[in-house]
């Protein structure tokens, strides 16, 4: 599986705001690794990225389904999305909200993206097995 793009690279935003319906339904395993990857900040900002599901594109779930931790920094960060437990959704959006506070200007200004993987089903038959004998 290629790439699947939440919201595309480089993506500069000032608000909260949400990234397009991603239909998902090519995918054949239902683990995907999400990578935020962000490029831009200014300081004394944050910024919160969630991904949300959906069965037709047009109603989204309630509370995401995998959250990014709040980040302030520019980097790289991965989250696992579970689909495996809500067989109905067939498509994903990012959803961030943005805040700043402290001196200089009130608005917030991030530049990133958000990226899925699909987790081959060896990796996670391996991964689950090391955690079951680390247990």
């Amino acid at each position: 599986m290629n790439e699947i793009i939440l919201v595309p690279a480089g993506t500069a935003v000032t608000a909260k705001g949400d990234g397009p319906a991603v239909d998902v339904t090519a995918v054949s395993g239902r683990v995907l690794l999400a990578t935020l990857l962000i490029t831009k900040i200014i300081e004394q900002e944050s910024l919160d990225v969630s991904v949300f599901g959906s069965s037709d594109g047009s109603t989204w779930s309630a509370k995401p389904i995998a959250s990014f931790r709040q980040e302030f920094y520019t980097g790289e960060y991965p989250v696992l999305v579970d689909l495996s437990a809500d067989t109905g959704v067939k498509f994903l959006r990012a959803h961030w909200e943005v805040a700043r506070w402290g001196r200089g200007t009130e608005t917030p200004m991030f530049e990133f993206g958000v990226t899925l993987r699909e987790v081959p089903a060896d990796v996670l038959r391996e991964a689950r097995a090391e955690a079951k004998a680390m247990a």
